[in-house]
């Protein structure tokens, strides 16, 4: 796997050593870094951040330019990615000193503004606060297989602690069966995407080669293709049904992961959905910590009528907005970034 990705992100200073030299929008820019780091569908980085001219606060508007309306048509997953990217703000916020004041939805007219944020009292960040804002840099999407090895149950419950903190349930699926439930309607989601030619668009158009200037979507490397393979994958996905194939290998992925989860809420609305976002960030960033790998295997939620389904099979009591699965994986490289300029308002 190449390894000529440049890191997304470089160490951050704290606020107090930014504060002597650096005006109050540069300071809030710095935190703007850490928020662009949150994973997203396709990497599409579907976000946009405005800092007003007596820099009060950050806000956190959706950039729905950067829609995918064939695999999220409600925007669902979009609003999650925001939700993660918030998380990530509000952290960074915490690592700089400051304590993190939000507003959800603080605009009943304006739907994509999904949040403001203002610095408030001097704060001193805890040593677990440290530890998840310096994961920011370093958690990583990783499609490989993972190794059958014990994931140690503290770890497990902390990622679950995380959840709940944000207004999320992080369920773990412990039995071969429920594992099974689920590789099953993975595979059958995979069929139904693979075999619809926009939906196969979409995607393709979010597909880079190894070697692409492009700051945004997912190179080859991302899902294992080398540089020739990443030239012509975007035309195969493009062109071809490739349902059947795909789902016997995440099938086969699926299986052979030794934890999977679903992370779910109660309610079903955008404000649920940037609270699963936050979840999201904040249960990544702790297997970061503790050395466990994650990757996404969200095609039956994506699928409306098997995402019914798949609640009902697992027996959820509320709606499931991400399925993962966990575990220890090889070293991955990282996606590329949109610089900080791009995404400012």
């Amino acid at each position: 796997m190449s390894n000529r990705t440049p890191a997304p992100h470089a160490p951050m200073s704290s606020l107090a050593d930014l504060q002597p030299v650096a005006p109050a929008a540069q300071r809030l820019r710095e935190l703007v870094r850490s928020a662009i780091l949150a994973p997203s569908s396709h990497n599409s980085q579907p976000w946009i951040f405005h800092i007003p001219l007596n820099c009060a606060f950050v806000e956190l508007y959706a950039d729905r330019t950067r829609a995918l309306p064939m695999v999220d048509p409600d925007d669902r997953e979009l609003t999650m990615s925001c939700g993660s990217a918030l998380y990530g703000l509000r952290l960074a916020a915490r690592h700089a000193g400051c304590t993190d004041l939000v507003e959800l939805l603080p605009d009943a007219d304006d739907r994509d503004l999904l949040a403001r944020l203002r610095l408030g009292a001097p704060y001193a960040a805890s040593a677990d606060e440290e530890a998840l804002f310096a994961a920011i840099a370093q958690r990583r999407t990783n499609r490989h297989p993972f190794v059958a090895r014990a994931i140690p149950d503290d770890v497990l419950e902390a990622m679950r602690r995380d959840a709940a903190i944000e207004g999320a349930v992080l369920t773990i699926l412990r039995t071969p069966e429920e594992r099974a439930r689920a590789a099953t309607l993975i595979a059958v989601a995979d069929r139904k995407q693979g075999a619809n030619p926009a939906f196969r668009r979409e995607l393709a158009a979010w597909m880079h080669p190894n070697r692409t200037r492009s700051r945004d979507g997912m190179p080859g490397y991302a899902v294992g293709l080398g540089d020739w393979a990443s030239y012509v994958g975007p035309l195969v996905v493009r062109t071809f049904d490739w349902g059947g194939g795909r789902a016997a290998r995440d099938q086969e992925l699926a299986l052979g992961s030794p934890y999977m989860a679903v992370l779910w809420t109660v309610g079903d609305s955008p404000r649920e959905w940037i609270a699963a976002g936050q979840a999201l960030q904040h249960l990544l960033l702790r297997a970061t910590t503790a050395g466990v790998s994650a990757s996404f295997l969200n095609q039956p939620v994506e699928v409306p009528e098997l995402r019914a389904v798949l609640r009902e099979e697992l027996g959820i009591a509320g709606h499931v907005q991400s399925v993962l699965r966990l575990g220890y994986g090889p070293p991955v490289d990282a996606t590329p970034r949109r610089p900080v300029g791009d995404v400012m308002r």
